[in-house]
């Protein structure tokens, strides 16, 4: 037969022997390697062979033992009923140099489930609130008064003696540190306290323009204001000759008709509204000891803020 011929068995030498049933040995381990792949874990859902596990594995994801050329040991059902009648892993030990964080709040020896985190109630964050809360307002206040007594101060516009500039109803911001700092300039717009001849029933302030300074002779030419023989230059009125109704003025040095000299601490001051104003021309020159601040910025109606 072509089985029986020693030339096929040359051409075929990696067949096992007993391939054809002549090896009795071969057929025992066959059956052997049977039984022990019917014993692995009944739950497996592939019917092949169950891998253990428990050995490290190459990159082509084969057991160290496979790679080698060992064949790889199988669970069987003794191997899981050890294990399962072992019971759980213990827990692991921590090392004693293990660094154990404390618990925030926590008392010396009580259980954690015992720590308090004393949480205020709502009356004592209500108090807490009304605290912090008047405390603001008050802090506000203080600082709003230090503001308007010594540094800003608002006022109104009671009279329309300072139009076109300002008109009745405006509301204006007064720097009271300005003269503290500098002289009063000529064309500010000065807020001052009215004493003498230029007081007036009901009337706490006055605003009006600074037109000359202390020693400066204030005259009138064809309704036109001249500053020791100078033209002065008013762009701030709708005309430049609209000033009249200076006579004799009260308060002047060496004054003459027409004519007013503004002695040392004094200022002459106008109003732009020439045909509607109470100044210098009727109660005569202003201390500057009397001068608040001086205009710098309309911030009311809305719309008009604008610097003076």
């Amino acid at each position: 037969m072509p089985g029986d011929h020693p030339e096929d068995r040359s051409q075929a030498p990696d067949r096992p022997p007993g391939i054809a049933g002549t090896d009795p040995d071969w057929t025992e381990d066959l059956l052997a390697r049977a039984r022990e792949r019917s014993e692995v874990d009944p739950g497996s859902t592939t019917g092949g062979p169950a891998r253990t596990g428990d050995g490290p594995s190459d990159a082509s994801g084969e057991p160290d033992g496979a790679a080698a050329g060992e064949r790889p040991r199988l669970v069987t059902r003794q191997d899981l009923e050890a294990r399962a009648d072992a019971g759980p892993p213990p827990d692991p030990v921590a090392p004693d140099d293990t660094f154990v964080v404390p618990v925030v709040g926590a008392v010396a020896g009580s259980p954690p489930d015992q720590v308090g985190l004393d949480i205020p109630g709502r009356g004592a964050g209500a108090r807490r609130a009304v605290l912090e809360w008047g405390s603001v307002l008050v802090g506000a206040l203080v600082l709003a008064m230090i503001v308007r007594t010594f540094l800003f101060g608002a006022y109104y516009i009671p009279s329309p003696s300072m139009e076109p500039t300002l008109s009745v109803g405006d509301r204006i911001i007064v720097n009271k540190v300005s003269y503290r700092l500098h002289d009063v300039n000529r064309g500010d717009l000065v807020v001052f306290s009215p004493t003498g001849p230029a007081a007036v029933d009901g009337i706490d302030d006055l605003i009006k323009r600074v037109i000359a300074l202390p020693g400066e002779t204030v005259t009138l030419d064809a309704g036109r204001v001249i500053i020791d023989g100078g033209l002065l230059l008013e762009p701030y009125l709708p005309a430049p000759d609209i000033t009249t109704g200076m006579e004799v003025v009260p308060g002047c040095t060496g004054s003459a008709a027409g004519a007013c000299t503004v002695p040392d601490g004094h200022v002459f001051v106008l109003g732009d509204n020439r045909a509607n104003s109470r100044d210098s021309r009727f109660f005569g020159p202003v201390p500057v000891d009397s001068i608040a601040g001086r205009a710098f910025l309309r911030v009311w109606p809305p719309g008009s803020l604008d610097r003076l």
